[in-house]
């Protein structure tokens, strides 16, 4: 580097830097250009030989100005012709060992770092070494440092391992990491305010809003007495508990991580937005006409539909009710309750046009999972509800962001395995305790309603 270079520097910066030898120099030139100026106007104005002088001068230039063109082009000052292989690096950043662009992964990515100045950007720094670009990033502060979440672009190749060792070098403790999705481009206020539209516009959404919230987690309403529980509730490590709005406990529980002060407070504002609005489902009806000519509707349904759906169940057969649930008949009417209940999913009713509830289906949130189920009272069976009641369900799922949902029911129940296969999803089944257990896989395109009845009207 030469001395010149800070002085650069620091006139980029906006700082003017000005030397007394530098002035002295630039004068010394100026009065030689006046005085060499001056001597050849002399010449040229009193001499006799003036214009010709002044014609060998201007041949002179043009020769010289020819001749360091051709020599910057002979010696590679010129910008090169061909293609160098040098590329920008967000570029570099993007290609694979093959060259080809959008060769990347996505990864979301969590440490915790010493709260010190420039703990950050040693980590940022170690991760750019590895040509690893940071698309977002987030702060959640403790009380010992702060734990640091961001969305990352990698190279394809770069292993996971490998970026943990970088983090770890950098300064970074309690590494996680995990692969991310397009969805996960979406910023972190975008998507709370998206959660919280969705859960003011249905009681179901609460648990999904929680899911999506927070990460892979485990989310269980729980009839605990609300005297055990404080008003804000209670964060404690990998699990944290709700005041559920309806009354008892919502736990949520994240055994691979633990939660943040921050994650609290927007799961407690989320639960907190549904209690303050209070029970609710989506009212749209969607009437189907059979081919005997009367309507048929399938509409959403909750608590105040189970005096229907327990008339449904006294008009049902004993055989019906032992397959949908897999017990003595006498409890059927006891799992309404909670069946119909929007904090563990979303119940599908079919309706006849003079009121009566002639099927049920249930999507519901069981832990992690999704769980599914029918019930068609025997004067309807045979007619497509099943699989109507299945394709919608199944298309909620989708919807929600499950990865799959499965169907636990008995190897006789044929009905309710030829609507599985009848969704045209890949399927896996298995026996656990003496019952068959029907997974579907919703990596697939969602399916569409497969009643084979024309569709008046929706309102």
């Amino acid at each position: 580097m030469t001395p010149e270079m800070p002085d650069v520097k620091r006139a980029r910066d906006g700082r003017p830097v000005h030397h007394w030898r530098r002035d002295a120099v630039e004068l010394a030139a100026l009065f030689t250009a006046v005085a060499v100026a001056d001597a050849v106007a002399n010449l040229i104005g009193h001499g006799p030989d003036g214009p010709a002088l002044l014609l060998v001068s201007a041949l002179v230039l043009l020769a010289t100005a020819g001749f360091h063109t051709w020599w910057s082009r002979r010696h590679g000052h010129a910008p090169p012709a061909d293609d160098t292989g040098a590329r920008p690096l967000a570029e570099e950043q993007q290609a694979g060992p093959s060259g080809a662009e959008g060769a990347s992964a996505l990864w979301r990515m969590r440490t915790t770092v010493r709260d010190e100045p420039g703990s950050l950007a040693a980590l940022c720094s170690a991760l750019a070494g590895h040509r690893v670009d940071i698309l977002s990033l987030q702060t959640h502060p403790l009380a010992e440092g702060t734990v640091d979440e961001f969305l990352l672009r990698a190279p394809e190749d770069l292993a996971a391992s490998e970026i943990t060792r970088a983090v770890a070098r950098a300064g970074g403790a309690d590494t996680w990491i995990e692969r991310a999705d397009a969805h996960d481009l979406v910023d972190a206020p975008t998507r709370v305010l998206g959660l919280a539209t969705r859960t003011a516009l249905d009681s179901a959404e609460l648990p999904l809003g929680l899911r999506q919230l927070l990460g892979r987690c485990t989310i269980r309403s729980l009839p605990a007495p609300e005297a055990e529980l404080p008003q804000e509730g209670v964060l404690e490590d990998t699990v944290m508990r709700l005041r559920a709005p309806e009354g008892g406990v919502i736990t949520v529980e994240r055994p691979y991580l633990p939660f943040t002060p921050t994650e609290f407070a927007r799961a407690r504002a989320l639960v907190e937005l549904d209690a303050r609005l209070g029970p609710r489902i989506p009212r749209g009806e969607d009437v189907l006409k059979p081919a005997d000519g009367s309507d048929i509707t399938v509409r959403r349904a909750d608590a105040d539909d189970l005096d229907a759906a327990k008339a449904m169940h006294a008009r049902c057969s004993a055989r019906t009710l032992g397959l949908r649930y897999h017990g003595p008949v006498g409890d059927a009417d006891r799992y309404l309750g909670h069946l119909l209940s929007p904090r563990f999913g979303r119940t599908l009713a079919v309706q006849t046009a003079s009121g009566k509830i002639v099927g049920l289906g249930h999507l519901l949130w069981d832990g992690d999972e999704t769980e599914v189920a029918l019930l068609v009272e025997d004067a309807w069976q045979r007619r497509g509800i099943g699989r109507e009641l299945l394709g919608r369900l199944v298309t909620m799922a989708a919807e929600a962001g499950c990865a799959h949902v499965y169907a636990v029911t008995q190897s006789a129940n044929t009905g309710m395995v030829a609507a599985m296969r009848g969704l045209g999803l890949p399927l896996d089944y298995r026996i656990e305790e003496g019952t068959l257990v029907v997974t579907a896989r919703l990596d697939a395109t969602p399916v569409a309603s497969r009643l084979p009845y024309e569709r008046a009207r929706e309102r």
